[in-house]
Order: structure tokens, then C-alpha cells, then sequence
């Protein structure tokens, strides 16, 4: 035996054979560092200094979504949760618990997920999958709605896997929920200022007559956001953006495919804000003006004017429709032509 071991041996028979009237004899060594650990554990529970926190394993079909959570389950794919999945092949189980609190509003669940909706998703296609003995491993909290909407903020604030639009519709729902309309009071709450706050807002609040020119609203980002919300006020542009929505919306669906996300907004901010022509007339500077459509395509090019006239160039070859030329040459008619 060696003489670490010969000593924690010989600490721990000191303590069994001492006589009752002996004071205990001063613990040294590993023997002592031990107790003196597992002492100051079971001090440091006791007192709350130390969360235990007690983890299962579950049937991933036990347990729902909760109402407030901030993913959209229904957008879950394989795709979206390869990275996930791959992991818990490679680990043979899942490594990050979910957070979640039991329910007893309804027999067939016995817990709703807080946070963890691709753990979940993807616990149950790998069930579904050839891995029939995976299990759904969870946390079990006991929490209210308004601290599990900031416990799954604070999870799913820096991850890029849940997009801005999810977040911001999460946001919205919140603000009338858990802080009667408030942003003040949330963004508070949250830790976060009230400009930063606003943005999400303001992405969450477009309206649908807007957002559907884009085949994937889920691709917008904040950033997007700001530039849309500038096409709603006044009326008058307001009116204009949803008109060219609708038709971007069936250009696409007759297309069978996206417009990238930029290229849409500049479509609609072309439709809202038309090309500014300065004067009655083309300026005699010599500088060629460029009427294009909607959607950037060439149609004709202003060259000049002077007291003869005004001299144009038709760019047939720049891909705008012949009805589309016509359109455009009528607009220099009513502009031009007394």
C-alpha cells in the first residue's frame, strides 16, 4: 500500500477504534482533505450557494411546446438541425439538457419545452430515424411565463439558427403579455436599450400587404426592416409599396422561385419613390437620363432637348417588355407634351 493510501487508511481506524472518552484525533493528509470537501459541499447546499439540479430522460413525445416560445417549431427541417443532429450521432445522446416545467392541464404531456425546440425536434427525428433509444434529456424548472420568456431570450439571443423575424414576433407578443404594452419596462427587464428593442418591433409590426412580396419573410433581417418601415408613411407611397407587393408576390409564384431579399426591396422602393426628374424638361447639360423599370431592367434613354424637341434612345435590348417601353414612353407624353 502505498504510504498515501497506508495514511487515509490509517485516519480513517484511528476514527473507528478511538475510545469514547478520547478527544478525536486531528485529521491529516487526503483523508482530511476529503471529509473537509464533502463537508463544505453539503454546507454550500444547504445554504443555497450550490444549485443541485435534477436531470431525466423522457419521451420526446411527452412533452410540448410551450405557447411562448420563441422558434416556430413548424420551420424545423432536417436541414435546419443537421449541426444538431450530426452531434448527437457522433456523442450517442444528447448533451445539452432543455429546459422545460411540468404540466398538468393535459394527459397526453407531461412537460412544455422552454427552451430547446431543435434539441426536441431533433431528439424525435433521430427516434423516428433508425435510433430508436435516444431520449429527450431535459431540466426541470419551476418557473412563470414572463421569467421563462427571459430565460429563453437569454439562450437564444446570440444564436444565428433563429432569425431576426422569429425574434421580433416573439418580442411583439411579450410586450402586450408580460409588460402591458411598456417597451420602456421590457427593455428593462431585458437588459437590453429601447432603440434596440424598437428595431425588432418595428420588423415584427410590417404589414403583411408588405411582406409578402418576398417568397421567404423569414430571410429579412433588422436591417431590412428599417429600410421597409420607411415605405409605409405617407399614405400615398404606403399605397404604391402594397401595389407593387402584390405584383412581386405573383410574379414570383408564377416564376416558381425567390427574389433575393434585396433585390425585392429595391423593386419596391423603385415602385414607391420613382426616379426624380428635375425641371419640366431634360436638362441641356448633356447628361443622358436613363428611365429604367421597376426592377432596374433599361427601357429608354432621355438624350437631350432643346426648342426642336426631345431626343430619346429606345434600349431594346435591355430586357424591359415592349408594353413596359410603351408605359414608359407614355409618361414622358404626359409629362412633356402640352
Amino acid at each position: 500500500m502505498s504510504r498515501r493510501n497506508s495514511g487515509f487508511a490509517a485516519d480513517l481506524a484511528a476514527g473507528i477504534d478511538m475510545s469514547e472518552g478520547d478527544p478525536p484525533p486531528r485529521r491529516s493528509g487526503l483523508a482530511s482533505n476529503v471529509l473537509t470537501g464533502r463537508s463544505n459541499r453539503l454546507a454550500d447546499l444547504a445554504s443555497g450557494a450550490i444549485i443541485n439540479r435534477t436531470h431525466e430522460l423522457v419521451d420526446p413525445a411527452r412533452c410540448r411546446m410551450w405557447a411562448g416560445h420563441n422558434r416556430d417549431y413548424a420551420l424545423l427541417t432536417e436541414e435546419r438541425c443537421a449541426d444538431l443532429i450530426e452531434s448527437m450521432k457522433a456523442q450517442g445522446r444528447q448533451e445539452m439538457p432543455a429546459i422545460v416545467r411540468r404540466v398538468s392541464d393535459d394527459p397526453a404531456f407531461d412537460f412544455e419545452v422552454i427552451c430547446g425546440a431543435r434539441r426536441h425536434w431533433s431528439i424525435s427525428w433521430l427516434r423516428a430515424n433508425n435510433y430508436p433509444d435516444f431520449k429527450f434529456l431535459i431540466d426541470v424548472r419551476e418557473i412563470g411565463d414572463e421569467e421563462a420568456f427571459r430565460l429563453a431570450d437569454i439562450e437564444n439571443r446570440a444564436r444565428d439558427d433563429l432569425t431576426d423575424l422569429e425574434r421580433a414576433r416573439d418580442y411583439l407578443r411579450a410586450l402586450d403579455a408580460y409588460y402591458g404594452g411598456r417597451q420602456k419596462t421590457m427593455a428593462e427587464r431585458l437588459k437590453v436599450s429601447e432603440s434596440w428593442l424598437t428595431r425588432y418591433l418595428d420588423l415584427a409590426r410590417l404589414p403583411t400587404e408588405l411582406t409578402r412580396a418576398f417568397v421567404n419573410p423569414q430571410d429579412l433581417g433588422i436591417r431590412n426592416g428599417m429600410a421597409l418601415k420607411g415605405l409605409l408613411k405617407p399614405e400615398d407611397r404606403r399605397a404604391r409599396a402594397f401595389k407593387e407587393a402584390e405584383r412581386l408576390a405573383k410574379s414570383q409564384a408564377a416564376l416558381g422561385e425567390a427574389l433575393p431579399v434585396l433585390e425585392v426591396i429595391k423593386a419596391l422602393t423603385l415602385a414607391t419613390d420613382p426616379p426624380k426628374r428635375s425641371g419640366s424638361t431634360p436638362k441641356k447639360s448633356g447628361k443622358a437620363e436613363t428611365i429604367s423599370t421597376v426592377d432596374g431592367r433599361p427601357v429608354l434613354r432621355i438624350e437631350g432637348a432643346d426648342r426642336k424637341g426631345i431626343r430619346l434612345t429606345l434600349l431594346n435590348k435591355g430586357g424591359a417588355s415592349r408594353q413596359e417601353a410603351e408605359e414608359a414612353i407614355r409618361a414622358i407624353l404626359d409629362q412633356h407634351w402640352v
